[in-house]
């Protein structure tokens, strides 16, 4: 008999730059069925999309045309199915990016994608990209930090305690215009930066949960309760 967790298809879509299988195999770890795809009907017919990534912002954009991958997302992004982002999945949901120059991304999210400009702390400049553990908070927005709370605690993050250590490898981040989308927050050098985000049914991290060992794959069991939940949106 099949779980409940087991009849939620998850479509893994697979434009040439993701690290497909270890989300796959994520996904399956906690009982989902995750299928790799670029197919437009499979990815819309799927209860969840997950848009991993790994390269270039602008070539990435490309592929999604190619492929015509773009319109499929924006429609999921206007529908109440989940639509998640990973690296620079997350960076495509943006408006723009300065990377190797300007490109338009989908503009799921309203904010552009920027490089780290010289970071550093007390011991002097930090390499550029940001590879290996770093930790994620909750935001301090001034007069709503009831709301931040709440936000975290619905969302993929639920159980996670603030200050837990997630795996990043990236150069760029991106820059809601809207900080109430912001979930979470990390610190490189003297550097700010959104490290997870939600609006709606979209949810996004620049971490890479699938390779963030028991905390992470919390993230995607947490993953189940948001595509079900969304799932009752749809029904309403």
């Amino acid at each position: 008999m099949r779980s409940e967790a087991e009849s939620i298809k998850v479509a893994i879509i697979d434009y040439g730059l993701g690290n497909l299988f270890s989300v796959k195999h994520a996904c399956e770890h906690v009982g989902m069925h995750g299928f790799v795809t670029s197919t437009k009907q499979e990815i819309l017919a799927a209860d969840a999309v997950i848009l991993p990534g790994i390269g270039a912002f602008g070539d990435a954009m490309q592929s999604l045309k190619r492929l015509d991958l773009i319109m499929p997302l924006r429609e999921i992004a206007a529908s109440s199915k989940p639509l998640i982002g990973i690296c620079l999945g997350m960076q495509l949901f943006m408006t723009e990016s300065y990377e190797f120059g300007q490109h338009q991304g989908l503009g799921l999210i309203e904010g552009p994608v920027v490089r780290f400009e010289n970071p550093g702390n007390s011991s002097g400049k930090l390499k550029v990209p940001q590879i290996g553990w770093n930790r994620i908070y909750k935001p301090h927005q001034a007069n709503s930090l009831s709301v931040t709370e709440e936000q975290w605690g619905n969302s993929p993050l639920m159980g996670l305690p603030a200050g837990e250590f997630m795996y990043f490898v990236h150069s760029f981040y991106v820059k809601p215009e809207d900080p109430q989308v912001v979930l979470s927050v990390s610190c490189y050098g003297q550097i700010d930066f959104c490290s997870s985000l939600r609006q709606g049914n979209i949810f996004a991290t620049q971490f890479h949960p699938e390779r963030s060992g028991p905390q992470g794959l919390q993230i995607y069991q947490n993953m189940i309760a948001f595509i079900r939940e969304q799932g009752k949106v749809k029904e309403n």
